[in-house]
């Protein structure tokens, strides 16, 4: 063993399941704001929900051990953001870490433009993802491709601009910014509508900054820094873990007795009298009672309630020791028979 190896201190890596809304900080990607919290929980298993720009911070929801098995959900969620277009310029990213490759002068910005603005960026729209993104063309990323000075063809995404909000602000980087509060279906690009608003306005734009305010009803205020993450105890670490159960808890809810529950996370479907999981839903949350925990997702057609994504009866038994190391689960036992 060498004295370097001797020295470095080696992380005991244990399961830990649960959803941890961190405030990504400027600067860090969205993987190396995960690897630092996988450490600090010196947890087995995480994922991110989707990734955030370097430029932006805000909410970033990240899934530990069975939570990451609920993740899509996060995903395909909609989405609400804060950004300050700054106009004048455009960069070659559309955002400030970008070379500035065109100046123009800005028109006056007026509450009436501003209005006509948001009616026109409001509703359904075609969006070309940027060159700086991180989807694939060729097996390849299309930042990967731009780095390199090349530009690949990239058809329009339709998304939806559910609200817009804009206002005129002061911004000592330009001429005059605007902010900007979007909620937007999944895959919208920001950057993307401060470049499109900026076209329409007739000077260029592109981001000076960019927070994300809300996914998928998780909000900025629900969150913790990795500076305030790093200064607690491992325990304190825990308690700031939401419940699995958190990434579906907009759907209703159906509680099954322990024979049922053992059945259904062994993926057998449960025929149910008239009503008896509830009308027909393309998702629930199932919960076990006997003690109470989480089960999985399903959906419900017909009186069958049919699984969908299921916990483990070991993922089951560690929420509940985590809880109570004393308790035990009938649900997850009787699975496991």
């Amino acid at each position: 063993m060498t004295q370097t190896s001797s020295h470095r201190q080696k992380i005991q890596r244990r399961p830990v399941h649960g959803v941890l809304l961190l405030d990504k900080p400027l600067g860090l990607s969205s993987n190396q704001a995960l690897q630092k919290a996988k450490w600090l929980l010196r947890a087995d298993k995480a994922g991110h929900t989707g990734t955030l720009d370097p430029l932006a911070t805000g909410v970033l929801p990240l899934c530990f051990g069975a939570a990451t098995k609920f993740s899509q959900l996060q995903l395909d969620a909609d989405k609400t953001y804060e950004a300050v277009l700054l106009l004048g310029q455009k960069t070659s990213t559309a955002d400030a870490e970008g070379d500035v490759i065109e100046t123009r002068p800005v028109p006056a910005i007026t509450t009436e433009l501003l209005a006509e603005m948001t009616r026109r960026f409001t509703g359904p729209l075609a969006q070309v993802p940027p060159m700086y993104s991180a989807l694939k063309k060729d097996g390849k990323a299309l930042y990967e491709y731009a780095r390199k000075g090349e530009e690949v063809e990239r058809e329009a995404r339709n998304v939806t601009i559910y609200k817009l909000n804009m206002t005129l602000v002061q911004d000592p980087r330009a001429q005059a910014a605007i902010k900007i509060v979007v909620s937007c279906s999944k895959g919208t690009y920001i950057r993307t509508l401060g470049e499109d608003i900026g076209e329409a306005i007739g000077c260029g734009a592109h981001l000076g900054s960019l927070r994300r305010l809300e996914t998928g009803g998780y909000t900025d205020g629900q969150c913790v820094s990795l500076p305030s993450l790093e200064a607690m105890s491992e325990a304190e670490r825990e308690a700031c873990l939401l419940p699995v159960q958190s990434l579906v808890a907009a759907y209703p809810v159906v509680t099954l007795d322990a024979d049922n529950a053992g059945r259904f996370l062994s993926g057998l479907r449960r025929r149910g009298s008239p009503g008896q999981w509830g009308p027909d839903a393309a998702m629930v949350q199932v919960f076990g009672s006997e003690p109470a925990a989480f089960l999985g997702s399903a959906h419900v057609t017909a009186d069958e309630l049919i699984p969908g994504r299921l916990l483990s009866p070991i993922e089951i038994q560690d929420m509940l020791a985590a809880h109570s190391p004393v308790s035990s689960s009938p649900a997850a036992s009787a699975a496991m028979a």
